[in-house]
């Protein structure tokens, strides 16, 4: 297959020597997030300070619902490229080496679960996209840590209208209420350290509501782990 289809970049289509690697352009273009880390956001600081375990202003201010965050890289040129194709443009196949990519990023996250949630789309939303990007790269996460995957753990019960232009308090009334765990998948979740799942992390307000009803649901604690994250480091 390979002679016929020859290998390209995950980013930008050119030929590479391996499926589902980048090329040179793309790997340089991608603005990996790396230590050191806010423990708590996963955002990057600036400065190496050398003192452990961090945690940011922004943490401090307004601590997030979830545990923890990590994600490979910002939200920014190539990672943007990369979302857009998976989530508009049905590729698919993206959606393996990026898991890759978000397995490196948050192996200690994954090393600590029992299991892996992805956040959910409306089932109207699900149904006019016919997949949902967070399943896509939730599931060979879990294949490969060997982890339950769990899809139907928690729904989107009520539509919102899109997050695009809210304000933070915005987001987060927009979505308050949104997720929901049915009562007959609470008995998966009880007492277990849930990984959720998702592409995108812009101000948190989906993930803290999706981690919101998963504790309400029983879980122990909840992880949260992306590809990209829109933001720039601690200064």
């Amino acid at each position: 297959m390979g002679l016929v289809y020859p290998p390209t970049c995950a980013g930008c289509g050119a030929a590479t020597a391996d499926a589902g690697a980048f090329c040179p352009a793309c790997w340089s273009g991608l603005r990996l997030i790396e230590e050191p880390l806010c423990d708590r956001l996963g955002i990057a600081f600036a400065v190496d300070l050398g003192i452990g375990r961090l945690t940011s202003p922004q943490a401090f201010a307004q601590p997030p619902v979830f545990a923890r965050a990590r994600a490979v890289a910002l939200y920014d040129d190539v990672a943007r490229g990369l979302v857009h194709r998976l989530k508009y443009e049905d590729r698919h196949d993206l959606a393996r080496p990026m898991a890759r990519m978000m397995a490196g990023a948050g192996r200690d996250l994954i090393a600590q679960a029992d299991c892996i949630v992805p956040v959910p789309l409306h089932r109207w939303r699900l149904w006019r996209r016919r997949f949902n990007q967070a399943a896509l790269l939730a599931r060979p996460l879990a294949d490969g840590a060997g982890l339950p995957f769990l899809p139907h753990a928690l729904i989107r019960q009520r539509a919102t209208r899109s997050q695009v232009g809210l304000s933070r308090a915005g987001r987060a009334e927009n979505l308050s209420g949104a997720f929901h765990v049915p009562p007959a998948e609470a008995h998966r979740l009880a007492g277990l350290r849930v990984l959720l799942v998702d592409d995108v992390r812009t101000t948190g307000a989906t993930a803290n509501a999706a981690a919101r009803a998963l504790l309400r649901g029983g879980a122990a604690s909840v992880d949260l782990l992306t590809f990209a994250l829109v933001g720039e480091p601690i200064g």
